[in-house]
């Protein structure tokens, strides 16, 4: 399906400062941004965290630990924004003076997700006696009163949907619990834990916790919350933003994690240049690969890391895994893409199974084909557990694939079993015997909620630029305008330009010379996977990113091309 292009329209720019590079002031108005408050990314601008519901008691529960001398267990998720979560929590108690800080993740394989029964048992044999989750545990009943029960406290951070049932835990700090007030809704995993110790940092000074002991910067574990917010595909909102903007001036200044710096330069990444894609497309997909083929403890122990050495070897390590995880990928995608040419036309909830599908990757292959369809999608693989399968979502705009599962379990009790997530993914299982049942029923609930619009494959971009905004000038100036990223997306443009040169590199991609709308002058542009679409002469019409080529010290425009077509 060829997408069509929508441009963006311009809600009001007059109160964003004429100062501004017109471009940006352009993109900001068409962001929704309406005040110039709006503009600052300074720490000082941060909402504060008395707003979370849940952070006193939490902050109380803490503290009582650090000063108390109990040993506390950090219960992570397998993803970027667990590692970046666990990492941070596990780091940032130690250095408020903790005397005994591990952490537990659960395998994805064998355990599954969150705080289960059999997580809290682990815990408890390792003479835990202060459970603390971070990006998991809203959902967890049986696992948080099974803590309970072996005489643990247990602190919840979260930021899923709530259930109709809260764990009963002894705090729970979660901006999307109910009842909670706090404005940004959009915090990762990660940012929930950093709210929670920049509140527990406050309460120990009160108490003169730091007199005997240095405090610590909470700003230096900043390049965390960049990392899992980034990889986590959460909002960014104005609040997100100033956390992400914050954490690329320390990466890019050398001042992250030696694990981050390292996870940066496998991957090919200039440090001085980082932006918040090379987070999301590099430094988490690398992060995750441990969780998705063998044991995310491997890329917090990267996280951990303090010297530089060692941080490099395991970088290596997650570098080698995420080159495996591409190569399982790019089989299944195929093998599903193959699967979604028998659809009918009415189709709008795709579920897919293949029995050799790997249980790690189905999210990635949902991701894919929701992307070629503009459908929601569900990628289902088989379970350890014999007869069970296990089923990763992801959804398009107008369906909340959490509430769609939550409609389906409505309408038959029983055929699913655990599921939970947001708006845009989630997990699920059920008994593989019941896959077509379930097929049927979210294919129902997909196209109750969904119209052809929705279903209509849309590029939205920013227009067009014109030939004296297609300079170095204006790209420079939309690099520092981020971080970009969802719900604030990378200002794409659309525009007619004249095939000069084409031609295949790297075996996959397009490179061009094209003339715009100065006839006097080129630009070059580059197409990521586009060698089969190779155009070489005539006119294009292209959707693309403007973006800054650096090579041997030297700068110049270059154009992203996202989409093209040929009359």
């Amino acid at each position: 399906m060829q997408p069509s292009i929508r441009r963006r329209t311009v809600i009001a720019r007059d109160a964003l400062p004429s100062s501004l590079h017109p471009v940006v002031r352009r993109i900001y108005a068409q962001r929704g941004m309406v005040s110039e408050s709006e503009l600052s990314l300074e720490l000082k601008t941060l909402l504060a965290p008395q707003g979370l519901l849940g952070i006193h008691g939490a902050c109380d529960e803490l503290a009582a630990a650090v000063t108390g001398g109990a040993r506390i267990c950090v219960v992570g998720d397998y993803d970027a924004d667990g590692a970046t979560g666990v990492a941070l929590a596990v780091s940032a108690l130690r250095a408020f003076g903790a005397a005994r800080v591990d952490y537990l993740v659960p395998s994805r394989f064998t355990q599954g997700y969150g705080l289960s029964p059999a997580l809290a048992d682990a815990a408890n044999e390792g003479g835990a006696q202060v459970l603390i989750t971070v990006d998991n545990g809203i959902a967890s009943v049986s696992g948080v009163a099974r803590a309970k029960a072996l005489g643990m406290r247990v602190i919840i951070t979260d930021h899923h949907l709530a259930g109709p049932v809260l764990p009963a835990a002894d705090a729970i700090v979660n901006p999307n619990q109910p009842g909670c007030a706090f404005s940004s809704k959009c915090l990762a995993g990660v940012g929930v834990m950093f709210y929670l110790l920049s509140a527990l940092r406050a309460k120990l000074r009160d108490a003169g916790w730091f007199t005997a002991r240095p405090e610590p910067r909470l700003a230096d574990w900043l390049d965390l919350v960049a990392v899992g917010t980034v990889a986590d595909v959460v909002r960014l909102d104005h609040n997100n933003r100033i956390l992400v903007a914050q954490g690329l001036a320390r990466i890019r200044a050398r001042r992250a994690r030696p694990g981050i710096l390292a996870l940066l330069t496998v991957a090919g990444r200039a440090i001085e240049s980082v932006s918040s894609t090379d987070l999301g497309f590099a430094v988490g997909p690398r992060l995750n690969a441990a969780g998705r083929l063998d044991d995310m403890g491997l890329g917090i122990e990267c996280l951990l890391s303090t010297d530089d050495a060692s941080a490099m070897a395991i970088a290596r390590q997650l570098d080698s895994m995420n080159r495996e995880r591409r190569e399982i990928e790019a089989q299944m995608r195929d093998e599903a893409l193959a699967m979604v040419e028998s659809l009918t036309a009415t189709t709008v909830g795709v579920a897919l199974f293949d029995p050799a599908w790997h249980e790690g990757v189905v999210g990635l292959v949902a991701s894919r084909i929701k992307d070629k369809l503009n459908r929601p999608t569900i990628a289902f693989a088989r379970a350890q557990e014999a007869g069970l399968l296990k089923g990763s979502a992801r959804s398009i705009a107008g369906l909340h694939i959490r509430d769609a599962l939550a409609a389906v379990d409505a309408a038959a009790p029983g055929l699913l079993g655990r599921y939970g997530g947001h708006a845009m993914a989630a997990g699920l299982s059920l008994a593989e015997s019941r896959l077509d049942e379930f097929s049927e029923r979210f294919d129902a609930v997909c196209r109750a909620q969904l119209d052809a619009a929705a279903l209509e494959r849309v590029l939205e971009t920013d227009g067009e630029l014109g030939a004296p905004e297609l300079v170095l000038d204006t790209a420079q100036a939309l690099e520092q305008a981020g971080p970009w990223g969802q719900g604030f997306p990378e200002p794409l443009f659309d525009g007619t330009f004249e095939v000069v040169q084409g031609r295949v590199v790297g075996e996959r991609h397009a490179k061009y010379r094209l003339r715009g709308p100065d006839p006097r002058r080129t630009i070059e542009a580059i197409h990521f996977g586009g060698a089969a679409t190779l155009v070489d002469g005539g006119a294009v019409t292209v959707a693309y990113r403007l973006g800054i080529n650096r090579w041997q010290g030297s700068e110049s425009a270059e154009l992203k091309i996202e989409h093209l077509t040929a009359p």
